[in-house]
Formats: structure tokens, sequence, C-alpha cells
């Protein structure tokens, strides 16, 4: 699993993390009982705060992706890669919603949403 993560984003690290670690999930690169790198490895690999690192694994363990095991390590919990997809996608579609109903009440036509997004993305994702 290659995690990288970009201090110049405007999404904190952590988030960054997580979001890695559910893309290798949902593409099946993690599987169930897979263990994710140590806190302190991954904080020096990626040369960040350890602090970071373990926000992110306690919210993929709040949210029921990964499990901890005291002494032993963390690891991928046995999900169901479409739920958690669905779940992604749902995430997605609520922020643009909140983006969508700004950009009406700001008066923004939908051209220049579509002049956004190709900005953005360059064209395509």
């Amino acid at each position: 699993m290659n995690i990288i993560v970009n201090s110049s984003s405007r999404i904190p690290i952590y988030e960054q993390i997580m979001d890695s670690i559910k893309k290798a999930i949902v593409e099946g690169e993690l599987k169930p009982d897979d263990a994710l790198p140590s806190v302190r490895a991954l904080a020096a690999t990626l040369k960040i705060s350890a602090l970071t690192v373990k926000k992110a694994y306690d919210q993929l363990e709040t949210d029921g992706l990964v499990t901890t095991i005291h002494g032993k390590g963390t690891y991928v919990m046995g999900l169901n890669p479409a739920m958690l997809k669905e779940e992604q996608l749902r995430e997605i579609e609520n922020e643009m919603s909140s983006m969508f109903e700004k950009a009406k009440n700001y008066g923004i036509t939908t051209d220049e949403l579509r002049e956004i997004f190709e900005m953005i993305t360059g064209g395509s994702l």
C-alpha cells in the first residue's frame, strides 16, 4: 500500500491517510485481516507526526473499517467493499449538494460550474 500525502493540500493530512486506506480497501489492495503499518512506522515514512497517523487510525476504527489490537497492531476489518464505496459516494454527494446550493445562491450558472470543474480536474478525474 502506497500512501502519499500533500502537505500543501487543503485536505488535512489525517484525512488524506484515511482516504488512501479506504481506497486501498475498495480496490481490494487491502483485504480483511491485513495489517496496516504501525503508527510510528507510517509517521516516519511520511515524515509527519505520529499523532496525525494515530488520529487517522482512530477515525478509521470509529468508522468500523479497522480494529486495533493493543501491542499487536491495526488490522483491516472484514468489510463489504461495495458498502464502503457506497458510503464514499454518499459523502461526495452530500458535499456536492452543499456546493451546488452555494453556487445557486451566488447565481453561478451550470456552464460556469462546468468550467470550474474542468479547470480543477483538467477535464477528467
